[in-house]
C-alpha cells in the first residue's frame, strides 16, 4: 500500500481528564507552554493541548520518525511550522471548535483547515448576510432549517479554510460527522479521508522538544 501523502486527522478532547492535559504539557518546548499560559479560558487551553499533541502524532506518521523528535517553531497569528525534521513544501494546519481538535499535514503543499460545531440555534442567515453578503444569505433563505445551518456551516469552513491559504484555495474536501462540519482546502487536489484519533491513549510523559 502506497504510503499517504496527507493526513486529516481529529480527536474528540471530551473523554480527557485534567491529569491528562497536565501530563500533556511535557509535549510542548518552552515557547508554546508560554502561549498556553496567555489563555484565559480553560477550553482554549485544552485545545491548545491537545491540538499540538495530535499535530505532532501526524507529522511523525507522515515523516515517519517518533512524535517526541518533532519539533515546532510558533508563529503568533498563524498555524506552527515544522522545524525538525526539515521537509521542504510541507503544509499544515490546525482547527479546533468546542470538544474537537483537528490537524492535516501534507507533502503536497500548504493546506488550510477548518472545523465548526454545527449550532441550529444560531441565526446563520445574519450571520451570513454580514459575513458573506446578500447573495450568498440568498442562497441560505430558500432551504429548510437544517439543511440551512448545513450549507451555513459548510460555507463558513470554507471562507475560514481559504483565509488560513491566503485566499488561494483551489481545492476543497468536505466532511459532514453529526454535529460537525469540516473543510480542507489546498492548491493541488488531494486524495484523503479523515481518522479519528483516540488521545487517550497517548503516553503523555513523552520528552519535549525543545
Amino acid at each position: 500500500m502506497a504510503k499517504a501523502e496527507t493526513l486529516l486527522w481529529l480527536a474528540d478532547t471530551a473523554p480527557l481528564g485534567a491529569d491528562w492535559f497536565a501530563a500533556g504539557l511535557g509535549w510542548l518546548n518552552d515557547a508554546e507552554r508560554l502561549r498556553h499560559e496567555r489563555f484565559a479560558r480553560a477550553e482554549r487551553r485544552r485545545q491548545f493541548v491537545a491540538g499540538r499533541i495530535l499535530l505532532r502524532m501526524a507529522l511523525a506518521e507522515l515523516l515517519g520518525v517518533a512524535p517526541c523528535a518533532v519539533a515546532l517553531t510558533e508563529r503568533p497569528g498563524n498555524a506552527p511550522a515544522l522545524a525538525f525534521p526539515e521537509q521542504p513544501g510541507l503544509g499544515l494546519s490546525i482547527s479546533h471548535s468546542g470538544q474537537w481538535v483537528a490537524c492535516a499535514v501534507s507533502l503536497t503543499g500548504p493546506v488550510g483547515l477548518d472545523i465548526e460545531r454545527i449550532d441550529p440555534a444560531r441565526d446563520v442567515l445574519a450571520i451570513a448576510e454580514q459575513a458573506f453578503g446578500p447573495e450568498e444569505a440568498g442562497q441560505l433563505k430558500v432551504l429548510e432549517a437544517t439543511a440551512r445551518a448545513d450549507a451555513f456551516y459548510r460555507m463558513w469552513c470554507r471562507y475560514e479554510a481559504h483565509i488560513k491559504l491566503g485566499g488561494k484555495g483551489v481545492h476543497d474536501i468536505f466532511h459532514a460527522f453529526p454535529g460537525l462540519a469540516l473543510v480542507l482546502s489546498s492548491m493541488a487536489a488531494l486524495d484523503v479521508e479523515p481518522a479519528m484519533i483516540d488521545l487517550r491513549g497517548v503516553h503523555s510523559r513523552a520528552e519535549a522538544t525543545r
